[in-house]
């Protein structure tokens, strides 16, 4: 059993932020959270939290509500940053983890760990305030996991960091999965969604307009894209019947089609002008699947 959200709703006056949402996160999986800017993810996670109450409908981890008493199965990852910027990080994380029901000497020997981790042991002993907004991310990560939630609950993680440092991030909640951590995120980035994530949905005002799992959500999406390089011009193909898209790149051309039938034309197309070197017919991306469901960009 995992996490399961069934007819949430939730109102703020007149405005419904979250629609009659319904999807179920498979325990010890990692679910992508998708949507743009007022979608409905930030106020899912706070009732999944509790700090929200739905209007409307109902919200169960391994088939109970979450209260406040089983608070400690959850970690919390927030948008906004949530730390102490005159605390020392030692005494921010031992505050936190107190907090959780843990003890002094298991919460020192989990900094230590993460502080190792992520490269920067010498940390313990500054200020947050002394920190840069990256490594702020890292100790907040830390504040997050420290108590080896079973629930953990990330929003925009890889927010503020440089590559390095996403990469090292991604490492870590890439073995938080693997150990058995039920993991549900959002990003801005959808290449971190489709490189970790197996099951997703993406947003838009408050309702699920992409619900399932990515492989699937690709395959029935009709539209693919298409790779080609040749020593020719192929600046026609972009008045071809079915191109939807046609794009010119220092290696190629790139189009979108609107099924692998117009693709199979293409190809004949360009095969009788001459040699063609790479042809090459990709699954959409997933920022093309949100562009046409959403109709807007994460700019």
């Amino acid at each position: 059993m995992g996490l399961d959200i069934t007819n949430v709703t939730k109102r703020f006056g007149a405005f419904t932020a979250v629609d009659d949402l319904t999807l179920t996160v498979p325990a010890g999986q990692m679910f992508g959270m998708l949507g743009a800017n007022g979608a409905g993810k930030t106020t899912t996670f706070r009732m999944l939290l509790g700090l929200l109450q739905p209007t409307e409908g109902k919200i169960s981890w391994k088939g109970e509500e979450i209260t406040y008493q089983r608070t400690n199965e959850v970690g919390y990852l927030p948008e906004e940053r949530g730390l102490y910027p005159k605390l020392k990080v030692k005494d921010q994380l031992l505050y936190l983890g107190r907090l959780k029901g843990m003890d002094k000497a298991t919460i020192l020997a989990e900094m230590e760990k993460w502080l190792e981790q992520f490269k920067v042991p010498e940390y313990a002993t500054k200020r947050i305030e002394e920190l840069s907004k990256g490594n702020q991310q890292k100790i907040q990560f830390i504040a997050a996991v420290i108590h080896k939630p079973e629930l953990l609950i990330l929003d925009e993680p890889f927010s503020g960091l440089d590559p390095v440092n996403v990469e090292l991030l991604k490492g870590a909640v890439m073995e938080l999965q693997q150990n058995g951590t039920t993991i549900l995120f959002s990003s801005h980035r959808m290449e971190h969604v489709e490189e970790l994530c197996e099951h997703l949905c993406i947003l838009h005002h408050g309702k699920p307009v992409v619900y399932g799992k990515l492989r699937e959500i690709k395959k029935s999406f009709s539209k693919k894209n298409v790779f080609i390089a040749s020593d020719y011009d192929l600046s026609s193909l972009a008045d071809q019947a079915g191109v939807l898209k046609y794009r010119q790149t220092a290696e190629g051309v790139r189009l979108q089609v609107e099924h692998e039938d117009v693709a199979r034309d293409v190809f004949q197309f360009i095969a009788e002008k001459g040699f063609v070197r790479k042809f090459e017919v990709e699954e959409p991306s997933l920022h093309d699947i949100f562009i046409e469901k959403v109709g807007e960009s994460y700019a």
